[in-house]
């Protein structure tokens, strides 16, 4: 079990044992009982009525928060010809297909996220067991596998961000940072949320959104009341 300071110990104290507040005052409680000296991540963390080891129940999907969480991505994309070229009018920061795939291939991992032509995916299959594990692998499910590589390298400057479940049904998320204003960070929970409901799987029964721990990247996880961002 981790252990924990002084600091966080005293910041627990301020917080009731698992009380049920309101997004707005959870916020504000997070920015109450703060007490790292750094711009800490705000997550969220929403235990979800799936049964995660069915493959037809796994969650994933993606949003636009409203306010983008800082610096803007770093996006690759594997192209050629025309889509080449709209990918790099659009603001990709890597335009490519063997190069990359050679580049990558010997170790670099200097992007944030990958798209892919669907003409492509065969050469890009080769870096599947490099990239899966962390996430990179352009997806069609995810929409990073497509001919409309503008529209989607420009949703990802804008600030698209994906989710998916783990193991245990759980889905983490950052909502944004501790100096952003509490309706910020509301709008952007209230956003996910929006985008969590909609990928519910169909095979999922039961009460979906079961519990939803919001916190700082330092500080104790406090309780939301789910249901208040679903009626």
């Amino acid at each position: 079990m981790a252990k924990h300071g002084k600091k966080y110990a005293s910041a627990q104290e301020k917080v009731q044992h698992r009380e049920v507040l309101s997004a707005d005052q959870a916020f504000a409680k997070i920015k109450e009982v703060a007490y790292a000296k750094f711009d800490e991540s705000v997550d969220i963390d929403i235990n979800l009525g799936i049964d995660a080891s069915k493959g037809e129940q796994v969650v994933r999907g993606s949003v636009v928060l409203p306010y983008a969480k800082g610096e803007k991505p770093r996006v690759l994309v594997f192209a050629k010809g025309d889509y080449a070229t709209q990918a790099e009018k659009a603001g990709a920061d890597f335009v490519g297909s063997e190069d990359l795939v050679e580049k990558i291939s010997g170790g670099w991992l200097g992007f944030d996220y990958a798209v892919a032509t669907p003409d492509l995916m065969g050469l890009v299959g080769k870096l599947a067991k490099l990239l899966g594990p962390r996430g990179l692998l352009p997806n069609k499910k995810l929409g990073t596998v497509t001919f409309d590589v503008a529209d989607v390298v420009d949703d990802l400057k804008r600030g698209r961000v994906f989710f998916k479940n783990d193991k245990s049904g759980i889905v983490h998320f950052s909502l944004g940072k501790m100096s952003f204003a509490p309706n910020k960070l509301k709008e952007n929970l209230t956003a996910f949320v929006k985008a969590l409901v909609a990928a519910k799987p169909s095979a999922a029964k039961g009460k979906y959104l079961k519990k939803m721990t919001v916190s700082s990247t330092m500080g104790v996880g406090i309780l939301i009341n789910p249901d208040e961002l679903v009626s």
